[in-house]
């Protein structure tokens, strides 16, 4: 019978291992899903919250290379124009309106518009009077009312900014253009509603077709005359920025020496029909403040000519340019002239003031948008004797001034409006970064706490294992002992009874021989009964039938007794576990064995009933009573079934011995 318990045993130790392997890993995946997921309903979700880590890396290193090769926004110093400002007023819903007369229909590829800049004590530059809300209009001389080209909300992320701003024309065809505000924004100086501007640029192909054009304002300044605030300023081509591309090696300008003004011829090494001339003007020196105001090796009265042949005895005039006031002044000075086909190009002081000094940082002369002055040989009337070798006049077509290289003026404010949309962008990526990064170190802190609960884990459950495995292997030897107990004990005993008998009625033959032969019956059994416990596996069947298998043992044990058996609720009986119906069973056997070795009764009454929650033995004698305590053998009987037992005395004499066992538990049948 050992091995049917040993067998049944493991595998109860078996199911509540996996159970409690199940539980603690229910209890660690629990654990790791609040980890790796803590409250991810509250973070909202955002573009870039939907990209992965990776992808957000990548893109702020795609952003800092880009910007890396964009152009700064090194603002000019000094004095000079500043734009447009119209009237201020005490609210920002008041129109204001700038209208560009252009010099013919052309289609137009975009607009630009430059802000006036601001310095801010805690914000830094700044744009200042930019409108809040404004749309473009574009028309032809056959369509004064126009068509609308865009409107824009500053609430769309246009400021803050110091960038230019860039509008899409789509080769728009268009004789006239005109930015009207329709909510003004307020000046940091006295909050005062304005709108300012500090360059308005329209561009056909790589043309600035604004340049220099006829320009009507809703309002103008209450300054008068030729001050920085005058309208004609807002398409004058100066605006508030250096051109400072951060590509390219330093050029430094050539600038004559002191006193003189000599004549610079350059040769194009062949005809071009020239449109348009700037002049980058010298650096006026690397020190904080500058050494000069910003007219430093400007002509006052500009002469610039053209010819074909090297005498200039066919002399053209392309461009006169006389200097009223600083205003006139600034970094690049541009100019379209009527298109002229010459070869030389000479420039010239005409004022007949005292000479100061001339030079440029870079002299370009565009022919169909393109600079055919750039690498041209240069030369002066000033003797080989009086060059400055460290102001060369290669400088003035080098293609490169203070900072590097120089850019096409649309491409360079193309760089600068992309500056601004990529730093307007990078602090998001690298918040959002940040905010990954310190999830990540958050999740790799309650890793590790994981881990160490896991270990824990694992720890605890080997602990429990190990004790689980000490209880099976003390259940196996209690239960064994039992068995023995039972089974061979009673069946010794038994032998030995006959033994005695034997050995009385040694004088008669056939009492000796049937006495005999039931000794060989009992050894019999003891044999199968040593077998059945050594050999588990071949046990099949034990106990299917609980209230059969209780029949036939009390038939066997109690034959030379009156007994007497009853059942009630044996369908509850059948839902008992195997294992409790085998301890049941032998619960009731022990007690059997008892009687009958130590009660000297002649009648039992065994009654077994059950219902829903309970089920309870009933074992009743007619014998001489118990001297004590529940037998040790029913107690561990009892302990092992899981059960109450109990003893009272029956009348007239003898015991009862009352076994509950409970079938129900939290609802589950046990």
């Amino acid at each position: 019978m050992k091995g049917l318990y040993f067998c049944l045993q493991a595998a109860r130790e078996t199911v509540l291992q996996k159970e409690t392997m199940s539980r603690i890993s229910i209890i660690c995946i629990a654990a790791l899903m609040i980890v790796l997921f803590p409250a991810q309903g509250a973070y909202a979700e955002t573009p870039l919250a939907s990209q992965s880590l990776s992808r957000l890396e990548q893109r702020l290193a795609e952003i800092d290379a880009e910007l890396a090769q964009l152009a700064h926004y090194s603002l000019r110093s000094g004095i000079g124009s500043i734009g447009y400002r119209s009237l201020p007023h005490k609210t920002p819903e008041q129109p204001e309106w700038i209208e560009i007369e252009l010099e013919k229909e052309t289609p137009i590829n975009e607009i630009m518009l430059v802000p006036t800049i601001r310095r801010d004590s805690e914000d830094g530059f700044q744009a200042d009077g930019f409108p809040a809300v404004f749309r473009i209009t574009t028309g032809t001389a056959h369509d004064r009312i126009g068509s609308l080209l865009g409107e824009y909300r500053s609430a769309e992320g246009i400021l803050p900014r110091i960038a230019p701003f860039v509008i899409p024309a789509k080769g728009t065809l268009a004789s006239w253009v005109r930015i009207e505000a329709t909510r003004l924004s307020a000046r940091a100086f006295d909050n005062n509603n304005i709108f300012q501007l500090s360059e308005v640029m329209v561009f056909s192909g790589g043309e600035n077709v604004a340049l220099r054009q006829p320009v009507k304002v809703s309002s103008s300044h209450f300054e008068l005359g030729d001050s920085s605030w005058n309208a004609r300023f807002v398409v004058d081509g100066l605006t508030p920025y250096l051109m400072d591309t951060a590509q390219g090696l330093q050029s430094v300008a050539y600038v004559s020496p002191h006193g003189l003004q000599p004549i610079i011829d350059i040769d194009l090494e062949g005809e071009f029909s020239l449109s348009r001339i700037h002049l980058h003007a010298v650096d006026q020196s690397d020190t904080v403040p500058q050494a000069h105001a910003g007219e430093l090796g400007l002509p006052r009265h500009l002469r610039i000519e053209g010819a074909n042949l090297p005498d200039f005895s066919d002399t053209k005039m392309l461009l006169e340019n006389r200097l009223e006031s600083v205003n006139d002044t600034g970094p690049i000075m541009m100019w379209r002239i009527p298109e002229t086909t010459c070869r030389y190009v000479r420039l010239s002081d005409a004022s007949t003031s005292t000479p100061f000094r001339i030079g440029f940082a870079e002299i370009e002369l565009f022919s169909n948008g393109r600079n055919v002055g750039l690498g041209k040989p240069v030369s002066s009337d000033l003797p080989a004797s009086i060059k400055n070798p460290t102001r060369s006049l290669t400088a003035l077509t080098d293609g490169r001034n203070f900072f590097g290289d120089i850019l096409p003026v649309r491409n360079w404010l193309h760089q600068l409006a992309r500056r601004h949309d990529l730093e307007a962008e990078r602090p998001a990526v690298f918040t959002e970064l940040n905010h990954r990064y310190a999830r990540q170190k958050a999740n790799l802190h309650r890793m590790s706490w994981l881990a160490a609960l896991l270990a824990a884990g694992i720890g605890f459950t080997i602990l429990i294992d190990r004790n689980l495995h000490m209880r099976k292997q003390t259940r196996i030897k209690e239960r064994f002992a039992a068995d023995l107990h039972d089974e061979l004990g009673a069946n010794l005993h038994t032998i030995g009874m006959l033994g005695d008998l034997a050995r009385e009625a040694v004088d008669s033959r056939e009492e000796l021989l049937e006495l005999l032969d039931r000794s060989r019956v009992f050894t019999e059994r003891s044999g199968a009964a040593a077998r059945y416990c050594t050999n588990m596996l071949e046990a099949k069947g034990l106990c299917e039938d609980l209230v059969e298998e209780m029949q036939r043992s009390a038939a066997r044990l109690l034959a030379d007794l009156e007994y007497d058996l009853s059942f009630d609720g044996e369908e509850y009986l059948n839902e008992l576990k195997p294992r409790k119906r085998i301890d049941l069973f032998f619960f009731y056997k022990e007690c059997l064995t008892n009687i009958i070795r130590h009660s000297g009764a002649t009648r039992v009454a065994a009654t077994l009933t059950g219902n829903g929650k309970e089920i309870q033995l009933a074992i009743t004698d007619n014998g001489h009573g118990l001297t004590g305590d529940v037998p040790a053998s029913l107690k561990r009987r009892a302990r092992l079934l899981g059960a109450q037992v109990s003893t009272e005395k029956s009348e007239p004499g003898g015991t009862r011995i009352i076994l509950k066992l409970k079938t129900r538990r939290f609802g589950v049948i046990g």
